[in-house]
């Protein structure tokens, strides 16, 4: 996903095999999970690119070819809201698809639609995030799938779907 010209092909590759596209919904992204003194630029730059960069690539190469009422739903995190040690990236990352998706909400074509989906740490997740996000009420992944379902079949744009 952090490769611009990947997403044009996979695109082509869609509208060659399905036609036209009614949803788009990511649910990955990547980000460097360092403490603030060790972080350089280049992991900064690497969240960017794994979370933030590669979503906005799904929605600014496409806007313009999909039916006017298509919907894109972007994935961001509890750490927009509730930051960790070692999570400043993932906070950062996360903030800036949340106001990503509520600027684009305004300028999309059409009927456009785009929101976020913002989980906090999964059940089953816990095994390898458990110790990080600590008092973190987690959920399970059937229900962060229940905020996609919304944001896709429902009419509301610009919103971030919490999922705690």
């Amino acid at each position: 996903m952090t490769d611009p010209e990947s997403i044009r092909a996979m695109y082509d590759q869609v509208a060659q095999r399905v036609g036209d596209i009614d949803a788009v919904a990511s649910a990955a992204g990547s980000v460097p999970w360092r403490p603030l003194g060790e972080l350089t630029t280049n992991d900064i730059r690497a969240g960017l690119e794994g979370k933030a960069v590669s979503q906005i690539e799904l929605v600014r190469q496409c806007a313009q070819h999909l039916p006017p009422h298509a919907s894109y739903t972007l994935v961001t995190g509890i750490l927009a809201r509730e930051p960790l040690l070692t999570g400043s990236v993932a906070s950062l990352v996360n903030g800036a698809v949340e106001a990503f998706v509520r600027a684009a909400a305004v300028e999309l074509p059409g009927r456009q639609r785009i929101n976020a989906v913002s989980p906090t740490v999964f059940e089953e997740s816990l095994d390898a995030y458990g110790d990080t996000f600590a008092g973190f009420d987690a959920v399970p992944v059937a229900r962060a799938a229940n905020a996609y379902v919304k944001s896709i079949e429902g009419h509301r744009t610009g919103q971030i779907f919490l999922v705690e």
